[in-house]
Protein backbone atom coordinates (compact mmCIF):
# COMPACT_ATOMS: atom_id res chain seq x y z
CA UNK A 1 0.00 0.00 0.00
CA UNK A 2 1.26 3.67 0.13
CA UNK A 3 1.06 6.83 1.70
CA UNK A 4 -1.90 8.05 -0.79
CA UNK A 5 -4.31 5.03 0.79
CA UNK A 6 -6.32 7.38 2.09
CA UNK A 7 -7.09 9.07 -1.16
CA UNK A 8 -11.19 8.45 -1.59
CA UNK A 9 -10.35 7.22 -5.01
CA UNK A 10 -14.06 6.03 -5.60
CA UNK A 11 -15.64 9.70 -5.27
CA UNK A 12 -12.93 11.34 -7.01
CA UNK A 13 -13.27 8.83 -10.00
CA UNK A 14 -16.86 8.97 -9.53
CA UNK A 15 -16.94 12.79 -10.33
CA UNK A 16 -14.23 12.66 -12.96
CA UNK A 17 -16.41 9.90 -14.93
CA UNK A 18 -19.62 11.81 -14.56
CA UNK A 19 -17.83 14.87 -16.83
CA UNK A 20 -16.47 12.51 -18.94
CA UNK A 21 -19.71 10.99 -19.55
CA UNK A 22 -21.05 13.87 -20.16
CA UNK A 23 -19.11 14.99 -22.61
CA UNK A 24 -18.83 12.36 -24.81
CA UNK A 25 -22.46 11.96 -25.02
CA UNK A 26 -22.30 15.75 -26.04
CA UNK A 27 -20.18 15.35 -28.44
CA UNK A 28 -20.19 12.23 -30.31
CA UNK A 29 -22.31 12.63 -32.78
CA UNK A 30 -25.24 13.75 -30.78
CA UNK A 31 -28.46 13.22 -32.84
CA UNK A 32 -29.64 16.82 -32.87
CA UNK A 33 -29.09 19.22 -34.39
CA UNK A 34 -27.76 17.43 -37.26
CA UNK A 35 -27.46 13.90 -37.06
CA UNK A 36 -24.78 11.80 -38.67
CA UNK A 37 -25.33 10.22 -41.92
CA UNK A 38 -26.78 6.78 -42.66
CA UNK A 39 -26.76 5.74 -38.94
CA UNK A 40 -23.28 6.32 -38.83
CA UNK A 41 -24.00 8.26 -35.35
CA UNK A 42 -25.42 4.86 -33.89
CA UNK A 43 -22.65 2.93 -34.41
CA UNK A 44 -20.24 5.82 -33.52
CA UNK A 45 -22.30 6.35 -29.78
CA UNK A 46 -22.81 2.45 -29.18
CA UNK A 47 -18.75 2.27 -29.40
CA UNK A 48 -17.91 4.76 -26.55
CA UNK A 49 -21.01 5.32 -24.87
CA UNK A 50 -22.10 3.59 -21.55
CA UNK A 51 -19.29 1.24 -21.22
CA UNK A 52 -15.55 0.51 -20.47
CA UNK A 53 -13.54 1.30 -17.37
CA UNK A 54 -12.37 4.59 -18.94
CA UNK A 55 -8.95 4.49 -17.01
CA UNK A 56 -7.26 6.43 -19.72
CA UNK A 57 -9.51 9.97 -18.88
CA UNK A 58 -9.08 8.79 -15.56
CA UNK A 59 -5.27 8.90 -15.86
CA UNK A 60 -5.81 12.57 -17.96
CA UNK A 61 -7.69 13.87 -15.42
CA UNK A 62 -4.88 12.92 -12.25
CA UNK A 63 -2.04 14.54 -14.20
CA UNK A 64 -3.49 17.62 -14.82
CA UNK A 65 -4.57 17.81 -11.14
CA UNK A 66 -0.90 16.84 -10.51
CA UNK A 67 0.21 20.67 -12.18
CA UNK A 68 -2.81 22.31 -11.30
CA UNK A 69 -3.96 22.17 -15.09
CA UNK A 70 -6.79 23.18 -17.15
CA UNK A 71 -9.62 21.03 -16.14
CA UNK A 72 -11.50 22.52 -19.67
CA UNK A 73 -8.38 21.36 -21.57
CA UNK A 74 -8.18 17.83 -19.37
CA UNK A 75 -11.81 17.49 -20.06
CA UNK A 76 -11.06 17.73 -23.99
CA UNK A 77 -8.05 15.92 -23.53
CA UNK A 78 -9.98 12.81 -21.63
CA UNK A 79 -12.35 12.19 -24.15
CA UNK A 80 -10.14 12.44 -27.35
CA UNK A 81 -7.97 9.39 -25.47
CA UNK A 82 -11.04 7.82 -24.73
CA UNK A 83 -11.91 8.21 -28.48
CA UNK A 84 -8.77 7.09 -29.86
CA UNK A 85 -8.63 4.00 -27.49
CA UNK A 86 -12.51 2.66 -28.72
CA UNK A 87 -11.48 3.22 -32.16
CA UNK A 88 -8.88 0.61 -31.92
CA UNK A 89 -11.16 -1.54 -30.01
CA UNK A 90 -13.37 -0.96 -33.24
CA UNK A 91 -10.92 -2.15 -35.43
CA UNK A 92 -9.61 -4.91 -33.04
CA UNK A 93 -12.28 -6.85 -32.77
CA UNK A 94 -13.27 -7.32 -36.32
CA UNK A 95 -13.24 -10.38 -38.42
CA UNK A 96 -9.68 -9.54 -39.75
CA UNK A 97 -8.03 -8.55 -36.65
CA UNK A 98 -8.70 -10.51 -33.51
CA UNK A 99 -12.35 -11.69 -34.80
CA UNK A 100 -14.28 -11.18 -31.46
CA UNK A 101 -18.12 -11.28 -31.18
CA UNK A 102 -17.94 -9.60 -27.36
CA UNK A 103 -16.72 -5.89 -25.77
CA UNK A 104 -17.83 -4.45 -22.57
CA UNK A 105 -20.40 -6.98 -22.18
CA UNK A 106 -22.49 -6.60 -25.27
CA UNK A 107 -21.79 -7.75 -29.24
CA UNK A 108 -18.61 -5.98 -30.85
CA UNK A 109 -19.69 -3.11 -33.03
CA UNK A 110 -19.16 -5.05 -36.55
CA UNK A 111 -21.55 -7.55 -35.57
CA UNK A 112 -24.00 -5.11 -34.53
CA UNK A 113 -23.78 -3.14 -37.66
CA UNK A 114 -22.11 -4.49 -40.04
CA UNK A 115 -18.28 -4.55 -41.12
CA UNK A 116 -18.71 -1.40 -43.35
CA UNK A 117 -20.21 0.18 -40.82
CA UNK A 118 -17.59 -0.87 -38.10
CA UNK A 119 -14.76 0.55 -39.80
CA UNK A 120 -16.48 3.63 -40.87
CA UNK A 121 -17.20 4.35 -37.06
CA UNK A 122 -13.74 3.95 -36.18
CA UNK A 123 -12.54 5.74 -38.84
CA UNK A 124 -14.61 8.85 -37.77
CA UNK A 125 -13.95 8.97 -34.03
CA UNK A 126 -10.18 8.95 -34.93
CA UNK A 127 -11.02 12.18 -36.85
CA UNK A 128 -13.10 13.40 -34.12
CA UNK A 129 -10.44 12.73 -31.45
CA UNK A 130 -8.41 15.52 -32.83
CA UNK A 131 -11.34 17.64 -33.57
CA UNK A 132 -11.80 18.07 -29.94
CA UNK A 133 -8.09 18.90 -28.98
CA UNK A 134 -8.76 21.74 -31.76
CA UNK A 135 -11.68 23.68 -30.45
CA UNK A 136 -12.36 27.35 -31.20
CA UNK A 137 -13.52 28.57 -28.27
CA UNK A 138 -10.16 29.55 -26.31
CA UNK A 139 -9.99 26.87 -23.84
CA UNK A 140 -6.98 25.34 -25.35
CA UNK A 141 -4.28 27.85 -26.40
CA UNK A 142 -3.13 27.33 -30.05
CA UNK A 143 0.12 26.42 -29.38
CA UNK A 144 -0.94 23.32 -26.37
CA UNK A 145 -3.79 21.98 -29.18
CA UNK A 146 -0.64 21.37 -31.57
CA UNK A 147 1.34 19.58 -28.78
CA UNK A 148 -1.37 17.89 -28.02
CA UNK A 149 -2.16 16.51 -31.36
CA UNK A 150 1.66 15.28 -32.00
CA UNK A 151 1.57 13.56 -28.82
CA UNK A 152 -1.58 11.77 -29.58
CA UNK A 153 -0.75 11.11 -33.25
CA UNK A 154 2.65 9.49 -31.90
CA UNK A 155 1.43 7.55 -29.23
CA UNK A 156 -1.64 6.22 -31.56
CA UNK A 157 0.52 6.07 -34.72
CA UNK A 158 3.20 3.53 -36.31
CA UNK A 159 5.27 4.29 -33.49
CA UNK A 160 2.67 3.26 -31.27
CA UNK A 161 -0.47 1.88 -30.76
CA UNK A 162 -0.47 0.88 -34.47
CA UNK A 163 2.88 -0.42 -34.78
CA UNK A 164 2.02 -2.46 -31.56
CA UNK A 165 -1.04 -4.41 -33.17
CA UNK A 166 1.22 -4.68 -36.06
CA UNK A 167 3.66 -7.11 -34.31
CA UNK A 168 0.50 -8.43 -32.16
CA UNK A 169 -0.83 -9.50 -35.41
CA UNK A 170 2.46 -10.78 -37.06
CA UNK A 171 3.38 -12.55 -33.48
CA UNK A 172 0.77 -15.32 -33.19
CA UNK A 173 2.11 -18.87 -33.18
CA UNK A 174 5.38 -17.35 -32.34
CA UNK A 175 7.37 -16.86 -29.48
CA UNK A 176 8.76 -14.11 -28.51
CA UNK A 177 11.84 -13.21 -26.40
CA UNK A 178 10.92 -11.07 -23.16
CA UNK A 179 12.11 -8.10 -25.02
CA UNK A 180 10.46 -8.47 -27.67
CA UNK A 181 7.33 -9.00 -26.04
CA UNK A 182 7.71 -6.00 -23.87
CA UNK A 183 8.46 -4.20 -27.25
CA UNK A 184 4.83 -5.26 -28.56
CA UNK A 185 3.30 -4.29 -25.36
CA UNK A 186 4.80 -1.11 -24.89
CA UNK A 187 3.60 -0.04 -28.12
CA UNK A 188 0.18 -1.48 -28.23
CA UNK A 189 -1.24 -0.83 -25.14
CA UNK A 190 1.39 1.46 -22.96
CA UNK A 191 1.98 4.24 -25.93
CA UNK A 192 -1.55 5.56 -25.11
CA UNK A 193 -1.15 5.18 -21.42
CA UNK A 194 1.73 6.85 -20.86
CA UNK A 195 0.28 9.65 -23.55
CA UNK A 196 -3.11 10.05 -21.39
CA UNK A 197 -0.51 10.95 -18.04
CA UNK A 198 2.10 13.48 -20.31
CA UNK A 199 -1.16 15.16 -22.14
CA UNK A 200 -2.88 15.61 -19.09
CA UNK A 201 0.20 17.47 -17.85
CA UNK A 202 0.80 19.42 -20.56
CA UNK A 203 -2.54 20.81 -19.94
CA UNK A 204 -0.65 23.17 -17.53
CA UNK A 205 2.97 23.75 -16.66
CA UNK A 206 5.42 21.52 -14.83
CA UNK A 207 9.25 21.60 -14.56
CA UNK A 208 11.25 18.90 -16.44
CA UNK A 209 12.03 17.07 -13.38
CA UNK A 210 8.39 16.16 -13.14
CA UNK A 211 7.83 15.64 -16.63
CA UNK A 212 10.72 13.09 -16.86
CA UNK A 213 9.44 11.39 -13.38
CA UNK A 214 5.55 11.61 -14.85
CA UNK A 215 6.38 9.86 -18.17
CA UNK A 216 8.27 6.88 -16.61
CA UNK A 217 4.75 6.61 -14.00
CA UNK A 218 3.56 5.88 -17.51
CA UNK A 219 5.51 3.58 -18.74
CA UNK A 220 5.16 1.80 -15.31
CA UNK A 221 1.43 1.74 -15.56
CA UNK A 222 1.38 1.13 -19.11
CA UNK A 223 3.22 -2.32 -18.86
CA UNK A 224 1.26 -3.02 -15.62
CA UNK A 225 -2.12 -2.88 -16.93
CA UNK A 226 -1.00 -5.13 -19.70
CA UNK A 227 0.59 -7.63 -17.33
CA UNK A 228 -2.54 -7.51 -15.49
CA UNK A 229 -4.79 -8.20 -18.51
CA UNK A 230 -2.74 -11.30 -19.29
CA UNK A 231 -3.32 -13.00 -16.09
CA UNK A 232 -7.04 -11.69 -16.15
CA UNK A 233 -7.31 -13.72 -19.66
CA UNK A 234 -6.35 -16.97 -17.92
CA UNK A 235 -8.12 -16.42 -14.79
CA UNK A 236 -11.29 -14.44 -15.32
CA UNK A 237 -14.22 -15.38 -17.07
CA UNK A 238 -16.18 -13.90 -19.78
CA UNK A 239 -18.70 -12.74 -17.64
CA UNK A 240 -16.68 -10.98 -15.29
CA UNK A 241 -14.28 -9.51 -17.90
CA UNK A 242 -16.95 -8.22 -20.60
CA UNK A 243 -15.18 -9.85 -22.81
CA UNK A 244 -14.09 -12.90 -24.69
CA UNK A 245 -11.84 -14.87 -21.55
CA UNK A 246 -9.06 -17.03 -22.63
CA UNK A 247 -8.77 -15.63 -26.18
CA UNK A 248 -4.80 -14.91 -26.37
CA UNK A 249 -4.27 -18.88 -25.19
CA UNK A 250 -6.51 -19.78 -27.77
CA UNK A 251 -5.08 -17.66 -30.64
CA UNK A 252 -1.80 -19.25 -29.78
CA UNK A 253 -0.80 -15.44 -28.96
CA UNK A 254 2.48 -14.69 -26.69
CA UNK A 255 1.46 -13.14 -23.04
CA UNK A 256 3.76 -12.28 -20.43
CA UNK A 257 1.38 -15.28 -18.26
CA UNK A 258 2.65 -17.82 -21.32
CA UNK A 259 6.38 -16.52 -21.25
CA UNK A 260 6.93 -15.81 -17.40
CA UNK A 261 4.09 -18.07 -15.91
CA UNK A 262 1.34 -17.00 -13.68
CA UNK A 263 3.58 -16.34 -10.21
CA UNK A 264 5.92 -14.55 -11.87
CA UNK A 265 3.74 -12.63 -13.68
CA UNK A 266 2.26 -11.29 -11.13
CA UNK A 267 4.75 -10.55 -9.24
CA UNK A 268 6.23 -8.50 -12.15
CA UNK A 269 2.55 -6.56 -11.96
CA UNK A 270 3.50 -5.55 -8.30
CA UNK A 271 7.25 -4.05 -9.26
CA UNK A 272 5.82 -2.32 -12.01
CA UNK A 273 3.79 -0.70 -9.43
CA UNK A 274 6.38 0.23 -7.10
CA UNK A 275 7.79 1.56 -9.85
CA UNK A 276 4.88 4.15 -10.60
CA UNK A 277 4.90 4.89 -6.91
CA UNK A 278 8.48 5.70 -6.82
CA UNK A 279 8.40 7.73 -10.15
CA UNK A 280 5.82 10.03 -8.48
CA UNK A 281 7.71 10.27 -5.25
CA UNK A 282 10.56 11.64 -7.73
CA UNK A 283 8.30 13.97 -9.55
CA UNK A 284 8.05 16.12 -6.16
CA UNK A 285 4.48 17.20 -7.23
CA UNK A 286 2.19 17.49 -4.58
CA UNK A 287 -1.17 16.35 -5.61
CA UNK A 288 -0.45 13.08 -7.34
CA UNK A 289 -2.69 11.20 -4.46
CA UNK A 290 -5.16 10.37 -7.47
CA UNK A 291 -2.13 9.11 -9.64
CA UNK A 292 -0.63 7.20 -6.74
CA UNK A 293 -4.32 5.65 -6.40
CA UNK A 294 -5.20 4.91 -10.19
CA UNK A 295 -2.19 2.78 -10.18
CA UNK A 296 -2.77 0.48 -7.48
CA UNK A 297 -6.21 0.41 -9.01
CA UNK A 298 -5.15 -0.88 -12.62
CA UNK A 299 -2.49 -3.48 -10.91
CA UNK A 300 -4.84 -4.85 -8.38
CA UNK A 301 -7.83 -4.72 -10.38
CA UNK A 302 -10.09 -7.96 -10.82
CA UNK A 303 -11.96 -7.10 -14.09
Amino acid sequence: MTEHTHFALGAWSTRQLAAVEQALSRWVAPPEPRPAPAGLGDAMRYAVLDGGKRLRPLLVMAACEAVDGSPAAALRVACAVELIHAYSLVHDDMPCMDNDILRRGKPTVHVKFGQAQALLAGDALQALAFELLTPEDGSIEPATQATLCRMLAQAAGYQGMAGGQAIDLASVGKALTSAELHDMHRLKTGALLQASVLMGAACGAAPALAQNALCDYGAAVGLAFQVVDDILDVTADSATLGKTAGKDAAQDKPTFVSLMGLPASRNYAQELLSQAHHSLKASELRHTAALSALADMLVNRTT
